[in-house]
């Protein structure tokens, strides 16, 4: 089914950050991915984001077991509408986060609108907070808080992905899970509708593959089966 209208014309529409310079995808240096297999799929997209979700998501719905987390530059009203779209295309739980929940195997946690998502590990184990912390590169929620928490939790366990979207949001804590011994890849610019984050990512040189949606979901298969 397609998402209501209201909800196409916000996915469409461009947030309030400013654009990078324009940069093109050749000559992007790649970092071998880690070794040790994912223990959760972490998923950074703003401009665009919805329909590239939709297919990314869609393609990997009987392959992969792992909690998902997804902040969507997104207000709030509509990340609960993308997270009850992301359930029909996939099969999967997928809802907005609340704070204290574990992280949940085969399911997907928005971000919910004008919150960050963040994750960490107490006595009690690896649970969601829920944050009004400020706005980072403009954007609340933002991927760089999600992607630091996730290095934090998971080191060389964390994967991150990071899709069509304006402006830089993913790069600074991009550097971090890899430091980590994370991996991250990134969209393509042919494939994006903006190649402002994955780009930024790319040149950054923090991406282990920089891929169409259809490549990246066969790298995350292979990846994760341990094949990679």
């Amino acid at each position: 089914a397609s998402p209501p209208r209201a909800f196409r014309a916000e996915a469409a529409r461009k947030p309030a950050v400013a654009p990078p310079p324009a940069k093109k995808s050749e000559g992007v240096m790649l970092r071998p991915a880690a070794r040790q297999r994912p223990e959760v799929l972490a998923i950074g997209s703003s401009t665009g984001g919805p329909q590239a979700l939709f297919s990314l998501l869609g393609a990997l719905k009987d392959d992969i077991t792992l909690p998902i987390l997804l902040t969507q530059h997104m207000p709030a009203t509509f990340t609960a509408i993308l997270a009850e779209h992301l359930a029909r295309v996939t099969g999967w739980p997928a809802r907005e986060a609340t704070d204290g929940e574990a992280p949940t195997a085969r399911t997907i946690h928005v971000a919910p609108g004008d919150r960050h998502m963040l994750v960490e590990k107490g006595s009690d184990g690896r649970r969601i907070r829920v944050v009004d912390d400020p706005p980072e590169n403009f954007c609340r929620p933002a991927v760089d808080p999600m992607f630091r928490s996730v290095a934090a939790v998971y080191g060389a366990g964390a994967l991150g992905v990071i899709l069509t979207g304006m402006g830089s949001d993913g790069t600074k804590g991009g550097h971090v899970l890899v430091d980590a011994g994370g991996t991250i890849i990134a969209q393509d610019e042919a494939s994006s509708v903006v190649w402002g984050m994955p780009g930024a990512a790319a040149q950054a040189g923090l991406c282990s593959a920089v891929l169409p949606l259809d490549g990246l979901s066969d790298w995350i298969r292979t990846h994760v089966a341990g094949r990679g």
